[in-house]
This record gives C-alpha cells, sequence and structure tokens, in this order.
C-alpha cells in the first residue's frame, strides 16, 4: 500500500470459469460499501464484460490502483465474510495447474467441496479450535514404531522425503502397515505440526482412521471422503481452515487439503489406480504431493508392500531416501504350476494340501482376477469369443447353468451360435469368483465359503476355518491374519496389454499376502519370472530398477515425461508444431502420431508427446497456449445473433499431461 489518498482499493480476483483464457487474475475496484468485507480468500461476484454475465471468484490479492485514468469494473457482491481460499492453497492450485497445463480453477474443484451455507454460518459462530495433545503412552507407542527404522524419526523432523517398506501381517485386529502411518502421524501432531495421510479407498480409509485414533485425539482428524453427505464434507474442508493443527485423513483429494504448517504428507500405496485424477488437470496424487512438498515444506513419506517404478526413479536420482526397515519380514511364497493333478483342477497339489491344513487353524485367502461366475466365454468347438448377435459385446454366464447374457446390452443369448463354425454351444473361458467358489465348495466339501467382490463387499471375516474368494482389491481382513494366502489366476493378470501390468501384478499380490499371519504360506500358482522372484524373495525395489531401467531406452514412463495432445486435426497439428518451435531440445522422435481418432463425422486426430522432466515447464507452457489460443479462435468463430448462418463447431483441443499408462 503507497498510503496515496487518489489511490483506489482493487481486488485481483480469481474468476470461476471453466474457459482456459480466463485462467489468471483479473483487477476489480471494490466499492466503499464491501471495503471491511473484501479479504483475501473471500467469495465474491464480479461483473464479466467480454460475456455479459456475472460469475463467482475468489479474492486472491488486495492492491491499490494508482492510475486515476484505469477503468475498473466494481465487485457486485460479496458471497461471505469466510476465507475459504488461503493463499497457501492458492499458491499450490497455480503450482499444479502450470505443471499439468490446467487451469487453477480446475484444481481448486477438486481441492474445494461445494459450499454449504449452513455449515459455513455454523463454523463462523464457533470457537477457534485448540490445539490437539498426544499423550505421552501413544508418543511412547509411536516412538516403539518408528524405531524399527532406524533414522525415520529424524528424517520426519527434518522434513526429508522418504520411502518406507511397510511392514506386512496383522496388528491388534488392524493391518500392520496402519500402524506404521498412524506412528509417523502421531508423532508429527505431537511435534505441533499437521499431517495429511492419502489412501486408495474407502476401506482402507476406514482402518486407517481406527488406527489414528488410538493414537491422537479424536477431535484432532478431520475425514476428507467423497462419500460423506455434502454438509460434512464441507466442514471437514473449513476444519482444515482453522490454526490449530490436525491429521487430514482422505482419498486422492486429501492432498490438497490446506492445513496449517504442514509437517508430514503421506501416501500409502501409490501405485493404486485410484489416485489418478479423472477429471482436468488429471494431475496424479503422488504428483500433486510432491509439488505441496516443495512449495510447504514437511516431510513426504511413500508407504506400501511394494515399489513403484515412480519412487523408485525417484530414489535412484536422490530426490528420496529409501528409510528401509531394521528386520524385514517377508511372506514365504511358494511357487506352483497350475493343474498338475486332474483331481485338483486349477489349485496345484501342494497348495491343495496345505488348504486342507491351514483350514483346520483358520480362514483361507483365495484371490481371483476377475468377479461373477465366468466373466468370458467361447464357442465350444473353434474356441472363437462368443459374441452377442445384437451388439457385437462379449458373452458371459451370471451362474451355472444359466443363459449367456451380453455385457454391453444385457440381452439374453438364447438360441446362440457361432458366427465361425455354427455350433451352438459355449465353454467357459475364465473363472470369476462365484464359480471359483462354487468349484472350491465341491473340493472342500463342509468347509464354509465367502465369496468378496464389487457385488459382495465384505470387510472383515471371523478367526474360524473358512475359504475367502475375494477380487484384487477386495480382500477382507482376518483379525489374526489368514493360515494361508493362495493366488489364482496370476497368468491371467498378466496378460494384460498395460505398460505396468508387472508392477500391478506385484502389488496385487504383495497386498494380499500381507494379510497372512506370521509364517503362514502364500501359494502363488502359475506365474514364473522376475515378477514372481520378486514376490518370493521381497525384492520388490529391485523388480522396479529392473522395470525402470527396460522403459529408458523405450522412453516410456516414468524414465520421461508423456503428454497426450487431441482434438481436431488442424489444431492438434498447430500445437504440436508450436511445440517444435518453442521447445529447446525437443528429440526428433518425441512425438508418436498423430493417428486418425474420427468422431461423428468431425476429423479428428491425437499424438503422444515424450519429453525430459527438465523440459516440463516449456512442454506445459506450450501446451497450455496453445489450449488458449483454439478456445479464443472458437469465440471468434461464433456468428452473431441474427446472421442466418448456422453456428460453426467449436474446433477443440484437449491436453493430459503425465500419462501413467500411454495408449496411441
Amino acid at each position: 500500500m503507497t498510503g496515496d489518498p487518489a489511490a483506489r482499493p482493487i481486488a485481483r480476483i480469481l474468476v470461476d470459469s471453466p474457459l482456459p483464457q480466463l485462467d489468471r487474475l483479473f483487477d476489480y475496484e471494490v466499492p466503499k460499501e464491501f471495503a471491511h468485507l473484501v479479504a483475501v480468500g473471500v467469495r465474491v461476484r464480479v461483473p464479466l464484460r467480454s460475456a455479459g454475465r456475472v460469475l463467482d471468484g475468489y479474492v486472491v490479492e488486495l492492491a491499490e490502483e494508482e492510475d486515476p485514468t484505469r477503468v475498473l469494473a466494481e465487485i457486485e457482491d460479496v458471497v461471505s465474510r469466510a476465507k475459504v481460499l488461503p493463499p497457501r492453497l492458492h499458491r499450490l492450485a497455480r503450482a499444479v495447474a502450470d505443471r499439468a497445463a490446467g487451469s487453477a480453477v480446475d484444481v481448486l474443484r477438486l481441492a474445494m467441496p461445494r459450499r454449504m451455507v449452513r455449515a459455513e454460518k455454523t463454523w463462523l459462530a464457533s470457537d477457534a479450535c485448540d490445539a490437539p495433545v498426544v499423550l505421552g503412552d501413544e508418543r511412547a507407542r509411536a516412538g516403539e514404531v518408528l524405531a524399527a527404522y532406524p533414522g525415520l524419526a529424524d528424517a520426519l523432523d527434518a522434513s526429508e522425503r522418504v520411502a518406507v517398506d511397510a511392514p506386512p501381517g496383522v496388528d491388534d485386529g488392524l493391518p500392520a502397515w496402519t500402524l506404521l502411518i498412524a506412528a509417523a502421524a502421531a508423532h508429527t501432531l505431537a511435534g505441533g505440526r499437521s499431517v495429511v495421510l492419502a489412501v486408495p479407498d474407502h476401506r482402507d480409509l476406514d482402518l486407517v482412521e481406527e488406527r489414528v485414533a488410538r493414537l491422537v485425539p479424536r477431535s484432532a482428524i478431520v475425514r476428507i471422503d467423497a462419500e460423506r453427505p455434502g454438509p460434512d464434507r464441507y466442514a471437514a474442508y473449513l476444519r482444515t481452515l482453522e490454526p490449530a493443527p490436525c491429521v487430514v485423513i482422505g482419498n486422492r483429494s486429501a492432498v490438497y487439503a490446506p492445513v496449517v504448517d504442514l509437517g508430514l504428507t503421506a501416501i500409502w500405496d501409490d501405485g493404486d489406480s485410484l489416485y489418478e485424477e479423472p477429471l482436468a488437470p488429471y494431475a496424479h496424487a503422488r504428483d500433486v504431493a510432491v509439488v505441496r512438498q516443495s512449495l510447504d515444506g514437511g516431510a513426504l513419506m511413500f508407504g506400501g508392500h511394494t515399489r513403484t517404478s515412480d519412487v523408485e526413479r525417484y530414489v535412484a536420482i536422490g530426490f528420496v531416501r529409501d528409510v528401509p526397515a531394521a528386520r524385514r519380514l517377508t511372506a514365504r511364497v511358494v511357487l506352483g504350476a497350475p493343474q498338475d493333478t486332474p483331481q485338483t483342477g486349477r489349485i496345484p497339489s501342494a497348495a491343495f494340501r496345505a488348504a486342507r491344513e491351514a483350514l483346520e487353524q483358520g480362514p483361507v485367502l483365495v484371490q481371483v482376477a476377475r468377479p461373477g461366475y465366468a466373466p468370458s466365454l467361447v464357442c465350444a468347438e473353434c474356441r472363437s469369443p462368443a459374441r452377442c448377435t445384437h451388439c457385437g459385446g462379449p458373452l458371459h454366464a451370471p451362474a451355472r447353468g444359466a443363459t449367456p447374457v451380453c455385457a454391453w446390452c444385457a440381452r439374453s443369448a438364447a438360441g446362440w451360435a457361432c458366427r465361425t463354425c455354427e455350433s451352438t454351444r459355449v465353454r467357459l473361458a475364465s473363472s470369476g469368483s462365484e464359480r471359483t467358489a462354487d468349484e472350491l465348495g465341491r473340493a472342500f466339501p463342509g468347509v464354509r465359503i465367502i465369496v468378496a467382490d464389487g457385488a459382495h463387499p465384505v470387510r472383515e471375516v471371523p478367526d474360524e476355518p473358512a475359504l475367502v474368494v475375494a477380487t484384487r482389491g477386495a480382500e477382507p481382513l482376518a483379525p489374526r491374519g489368514y493360515r494361508m494366502v493362495l493366488l489364482l489366476d496370476g497368468d491371467r493378470m498378466l496378460q494384460a496389454p498395460e505398460l505396468r501390468v508387472g508392477e500391478n501384478c506385484l502389488r496385487w499380490w504383495s497386498n494380499a499376502a500381507a494379510l497372512a499371519a506370521a509364517g503362514a504360506p502364500v501359494h502363488l500358482v502359475g506365474v514364473t519370472g522376475s515378477v514372481a522372484r520378486a514376490l518370493a524373495t521381497g525384492t520388490h525395489s529391485a523388480y522396479a530398477r529392473e522395470q525402470l531401467a527396460e522403459r529408458r531406452p523405450l522412453q516410456m514412463p516414468p524414465a520421461v515425461r508423456v503428454a497426450r495432445v487431441e482434438g481436431d486435426a488442424a489444431v492438434v497439428e498447430a500445437a504440436l508444431d508450436r511445440l517444435r518451435g518453442e521447445v529447446d531440445g525437443l528429440a526428433a522422435d518425441a512425438v508418436l502420431g498423430p493417428v486418425p481418432a474420427d468422431e461423428q463425422g468431425r476429423r479428428r486426430s491425437r499424438a503422444l508427446v515424450r519429453f525430459a522432466y527438465a523440459q516440463g515447464p516449456a512442454v506445459a507452457g506450450s501446451l497450455r497456449a496453445a489450449v488458449v489460443q483454439a478456445a479464443v479462435a472458437n469465440r471468434s468463430r461464433k456468428q452473431p445473433k441474427g446472421s442466418g448462418r448456422s453456428r460453426p463447431a467449436p474446433r477443440t483441443l484437449s491436453v493430459r499431461l503425465d500419462l501413467v499408462d500411454p495408449d496411441l
């Protein structure tokens, strides 16, 4: 502020608009009647002359305009005096948007729940929260857990970036890995700093919340969950704005929580696909956490039963420090060939005998690839895939002896005939969770069978003999651990046409094996090679390094960054030409494509751009400028009202950076 009496107070506003050309701050004059209400972070409504309408926005900065000749529009209204956008959150949103070639307001839509007036009024009328206190016994317990990882507590205090291999097994009725995460949170909160814990899904969220509540006061825990009602979500967000430190537990959006004095950001199992944001600007939670740590400080911890190639790249370049456990616990893994005797079917005889013995002591977990009875069918004669005669979708069997049903249009395929050989008989090409349960029920008569998948969610099973058939990621918790874990369909899982199929399979198998009791065997059926050896020997980090080394000469992520450019063919070509001219050092083979992607008669195309991490800011800036240019061109191409001409179709351009699994 200059103190010049002729200067006018102004506010720099970020307007809430999806138009990329509006992704900047606009200056508005502050009317005298709103001078006492306008503050950094409040919601306002402002006119937009170019659009001829009033938009919502956020006050990002306050300043003074000294030029008396400059004409500025005035703020039309102040929505609320609640300061919901602190500078630290806007700074993070701007940095994430710039890295991902997106808009800051799109990032804020992911970070801030929808406004709920009643919850906001209650928060404004309430007193400030008191600083939570972690009791001595809980602090001692947290210290004991962290002591199993030499140097981890010091790394947290020094705000370092670390990668930790979590312990397998079950501890006090909960997975042992939750104790490690909770201990790190309690240690940080006891030091007077806030914590953000991100987990993949709601089941993990429940487990972590229950464990953390045993070490820190319940009042200090803030749960950010998209499945909760709107008022609860907004109230939780408002709590993160309080000056008192807290522990935020949530899914991928939790990494944006604007807590005060961030001391630790921990991401559990960062290889899970649920961390991939499906909305623009598509920033992965792992990347957001790295950006935030560089801005706000605090420690950054990656934990899991396995190691992704992304985190291993960080370790290789010295960006993240590997903190090994003082004593590495690995599962007793047995590798077996499938169907070595006709009597055991899909289960090798050794695993069959081990399952019988384990059932005398408690539950046995059987992991399968897919839910349902028979997820896919083939012709019994020529083995051609069975397809629906109406839409061409794949047929599946919902139950034993049932008429095949199309997975796309849900029509029954009564009277089906193969288009190749005209046979009318089908056979089961794969076994889902329900068919596996049916087979095991006949093989183990008198044993209770429990199915756990998306259609039959089961959180926990009793500690008594039972065969638990679960799809990957849906395995229930056994309070004292499973007496045996049987991993089926491994060869089928590895056949998925994905870049990270080996990493994903190792993660699925390791997470299931971690549910076994101490000393319980883990049988992996029908899989050999490096991924099986990594599971059997516990060398997950070495496998991640191997994957990273294989991708470097192929220029595939995470060895390099990959962007996808998609839209009208002419606009894509213009964007690629601009990119080649503006980014120095871009390799000659950096661009793959463009390839046709015709849609409803429109000539569209898409391309992949591979580039080094050091080129990231230049590539993101060039592609973002191309998106803005296309949007501005669309606006200028609109015909004026009353011209009698039809409005031309918009020439779109979309950009997505950091593809996890590129597919051209």
